[in-house]
């Protein structure tokens, strides 16, 4: 925990020690009775700090020394809260002269010395009293002992056990599934949590979806936000454009006028009630297609709901049998049962029993004794006397929560206040890696000590919990890397239930429910809609606020003294023009080091942000962005470089920004994402703003755009920001030739006019790229050549057109694609003028294939289909292409 400024076991110990090491530094060597009285204050500080550390890991403490602990960590805060207070008065006033001098001065003057006596000596009272009561109690580490489980679950992602006990299930779904009844047919899972209802069903979506016109995934929760449901479906289902606004009716209508005349295939997934379903059930037409819904659900009587009047089939979730159990087990731990040490072979057997056939806990399990990397067998004995008196015969749910609570008992500290910090999210959102890293660097989780870069230690915690499969891997890129995960909701009961013991994070749901029971929240998750925060809750030490539902009755940020994350998304809110949601007050909250805000258009953000000296990301969604962000703390030039840590900005509008921002924008040389809306104007001075752009040098993602016309020409990235991995470029007359010099270059999303020989001549040679999307505006009459050895890694290669050109790939060319999608224009169609893409069968590391055939009649549909499979069928490996077709 070296480094690390807080975590979930000690609090702010580690930065508080080492703020009161500044104030014990040689710059206030003159001050010798300041010093004396922080260094007793310090030295208790580190013993308790010490003890909190033991104590974390003791699986049962009694009710005094609980209580000792509980205090301690929270004393932490209140005496940071003091320092940090102190310190910033005392460096208001010292830009000119230097914070240490004018420190001392201040403390020379008599109303200076008392009035930082009188704080240090309150501290110094707390610390002794609280040292006094260890005492008084005769509070003594204990030494850890069995595992005394609590009443919430892990949850891991359900990949890992799906070549496990899955072939009769899955075979048996595919079977109902794909008859030829032409009715909708509605299948249902049912299985209490852990039992693999959801692999199963992405596992038979996955063997059917290239047989469907369209198909979405749809994870619905115990509390569902309907209208983000039918947004979430419409993006699946690829309509680019709808109403974000629209009412619930409007909104179903919307899906039900997209699938009218498709063959569909959605999971639904875990639905807990009926009136859910009688929403979600609108907007799927009966349109004798043959369209199929695939449901879990852990509740019988809501099946019964979704089943009644349908043709319809029940799977019911059941163990893994003994021999699936064995496979799975010693799979995960020495890939084969051959494998397993013979010493370890009775344990094993009687492990095995507890988990009684239930996946979620033999994978729990297995990834714990896998990851401690110890064949001994006395810790083997360890885990399984942990296990207490779970009886594998007769599991239950509260069985499998015994079993699984060990992962949780058994991570590191730092961890466990990552894996808690997870609480912060919503159930069945979709996190981003790079979101929740850069949130665990600004909460203080991850250490900044020598020299290391905290975002790659972050980025090594996430990559710990995906590998104990404590995350739900969602999207990868071509490198294997998770981008994007998901959290399990019975990993978010076990979260939050131990998130409220440890004071970590503060759900709030219901004003009724928590009147008189909020004291002093840490971090708060605020679910509030058209309710208020009872007067009696104290706001001032919230560390971190986050309002994804997009409540408008937000507490006022005059209470937020302390905050150093707010989060909001206010996108899907309902604000008249007149009465914006206030958020200026940001500007007054000293300790902020993360913004994130959506919905820009429905808030007042403040125009100056100035005094943010520690803030290290800046996201929101809109162009009102702070005239002062480049000339912090102040208007003169080094003022910038107090806000050199910032890391990701969106958007930066050139349009609607000065000459002198621009040039600042140069001085953001951490920035890593940047969104730039730029356009042609005369007051865009596009040498200044390519001068600004050449000087990101940490820069590895950037996205382009111009909203009323082409991107300028004029436009360049040269020299090129040695770390550009990403690139996005919307409207674009046509390749530039400085993207030639990207070497670094990943992948790269553009939008041209015109594309000819030398255009595909420059992408060709990118040595990097692995993923490319073009799209055209307009037909293009050249054909389009992808000679051999160009492309030489490209994994990914996707062409939006209206009308599809000739495309044709010689021998040789793209030999590492794997996934290749295009349009084809069938209206019209005539064989002998075929725009069927030619030399596929040259792609020899192709797995995927989705075409989109734009017809007006079937003929057209099924002599463009017919085509198209003819093309594909001069694979070699043509049997083991995965093909999806769309028709439109």
């Amino acid at each position: 925990m070296n480094g690390i400024m807080m975590s979930a076991s000690t609090g702010v110990m580690n930065s508080l020690l080492g703020k009161l090491a500044t104030l014990m530094g040689e710059e206030f060597a003159k001050l010798k009775n300041l010093r004396k009285e922080v260094k007793h204050i310090s030295d208790e500080l580190s013993s308790m700090k010490d003890a909190l550390e033991s104590l974390a890991d003791v699986d049962t403490l009694d009710k005094h020394t609980a209580s000792w602990r509980d205090t301690v960590r929270e004393m932490s805060y209140d005496i940071e809260d003091v320092i940090d207070d102190f310190m910033c008065k005392i460096g208001e006033k010292s830009k000119k002269t230097g914070f240490i001098q004018d420190t001392i001065q201040r403390l020379k003057t008599s109303r200076g010395r008392h009035q930082i006596a009188g704080q240090i000596g309150d501290i110094k009272k707390l610390v002794r009293e609280t040292s006094e009561r260890r005492e008084r109690y005769k509070i003594d580490i204990p030494k850890s002992g069995n595992v005394a489980v609590d009443q919430r679950v892990v949850a891991l992602y359900e990949e890992s056990s799906k070549v496990v006990g899955m072939d009769g299930p899955t075979n048996m779904l595919v079977n109902w599934l794909k008859d030829e009844e032409k009715k909708l047919k509605i299948v249902s899972v049912i299985g209490f949590g852990g039992l693999g209802k959801t692999t199963h069903a992405n596992q038979v979506y996955h063997k059917l979806e290239g047989k469907f016109q369209c198909g979405a995934f749809l994870p619905v929760s115990q509390k569902s936000n309907m209208p983000k449901l039918l947004h979430s479906l419409l993006t699946q289902l690829g309509c680019g454009q709808y109403c974000h606004d629209c009412e619930l009716n409007v909104l179903l209508d919307q899906v039900r006028e997209n699938l009218k005349n498709k063959r569909y295939l959605v999971i639904i997934d875990d639905l807990w009630d009926v009136s859910a379903w009688n929403i979600i059930k609108c907007a799927f037409p009966e349109n004798n297609l043959g369209s199929r819904l695939i449901v879990t659900t852990r509740i019988k009587t809501v099946a019964g709901a979704y089943c009644f009047g349908h043709h319809e089939h029940i799977l019911e979730m059941k163990p893994l049998s003994e021999e699936d159990s064995r496979k799975l087990f010693f799979g995960r731990i020495f890939c084969s049962e051959k494998a397993c040490p013979g010493q370890l072979r009775d344990v094993s057997v009687e492990i095995l029993k507890k988990c009684g056939g239930l996946p979620l806990a033999i994978i729990s399990i297995s990834s714990l004794l896998a990851s401690d990397r110890s064949n001994q067998k006395e810790r083997w004995k360890h885990v399984l006397n942990s296990l207490g008196s779970v009886s594998g015969t007769n599991l239950t749910l509260e069985a499998m929560r015994q079993i699984l609570n060990l992962s949780y008992k058994n991570l590191p500290h730092h961890l466990k206040t990552c894996f808690l910090y997870l609480g912060m999210f919503l159930e069945d959102s979709e996190i981003y890696r790079h979101e929740l890293v850069s949130l665990w660097v600004s909460e203080g989780f991850v250490s900044k000590a020598h020299g290391q870069n905290p975002k790659q230690i972050a980025i090594s915690y996430f990559n710990e919990l995906v590998n104990m499969s404590l995350i739900q891997p969602v999207q990868i890129d071509m490198h294997g890397s998770v981008l994007t995960c998901k959290v399990h909701d019975m990993l978010l009961d076990l979260i939050l239930y131990k998130s409220a013991e440890e004071n970590f994070i503060t759900v709030v749901d219901n004003p009724e429910a928590i009147t008189g029971q909020l004291q002093k929240p840490r971090r708060m998750l605020f679910n509030l809609d058209g309710a208020t925060l009872p007067r009696d809750v104290n706001m001032s030490q919230v560390r971190s606020f986050a309002n994804w539902r997009g409540s408008t009755n937000i507490p006022s940020l005059a209470e937020f003294k302390y905050l150093r994350v707010f989060i909001a998304d206010f996108s899907s809110s309902s604000v008249d023009d007149n009465r914006k949601i206030d958020l200026t007050g940001l500007c007054k909250l000293y300790q902020l080091r993360h913004i994130q805000i959506e919905g820009c258009d429905n808030c007042q953000l403040p125009t100056q942000i100035r005094g943010l000296q520690k803030l290290e990301t800046f996201d929101i969604d809109g162009s009102c962005i702070p005239m002062d962000i480049f000339h912090l703390p102040c208007l003169l030039p080094e003022g910038i470089g107090k806000m050199k840590y910032l890391q990701r900005l969106r958007w930066f509008d050139t349009l609607h920004t000065s000459i002198d921002s621009i040039k600042g924008l140069g001085e953001f040389t951490n920035l890593r994402l940047l969104y730039l809306r730029t356009g042609f104007s005369e007051d865009v001075d596009m040498d200044v703003l390519n001068s600004s752009l050449g000087k990101l040098c940490n820069l590895d993602s950037l996205n382009v755009f111009s909203p009323d016309s082409w991107i300028p020409e004029a436009l360049t990235l040269s020299p090129p920001p040695p770390n550009l991995m990403g690139l996005s470029m919307m409207r674009i007359s046509r390749v530039p030739n400085w993207i030639g010099e990207l070497h670094n270059l990943q992948s790269l999303h553009i939008t041209v006019d015109k594309l000819d020989k030398d255009d595909v001549g420059i992408l060709a040679e990118l040595p990097a790229l692995m993923d490319l999307e073009l799209t055209f505006n307009r037909a293009l009459e050249e054909i389009i050549v992808i000679y051999g050895t160009s492309f030489a890694i490209l994994k990914r290669f996707v062409v939006y057109w209206t009308v599809m050109p000739q495309l044709t790939f010689q021998a040789g060319a793209m030999p590492k694609l794997q996934s290749l999608s295009l349009p084809l224009n069938a209206r019209g169609w005539k064989q002998d003028e075929s725009t069927t893409p030619t030399g596929i069968e040259h792609l020899l590391a192709l797995e995927r294939i989705s075409v989109g055939i734009g017809s007006e009649t079937e003929s057209e549909q099924r002599s463009a289909e017919s085509a198209i499979r003819s093309a594909i069928n001069m694979h070699p490996g043509h049997a083991h292409i995965k093909i999806d077709i769309q028709c439109y």
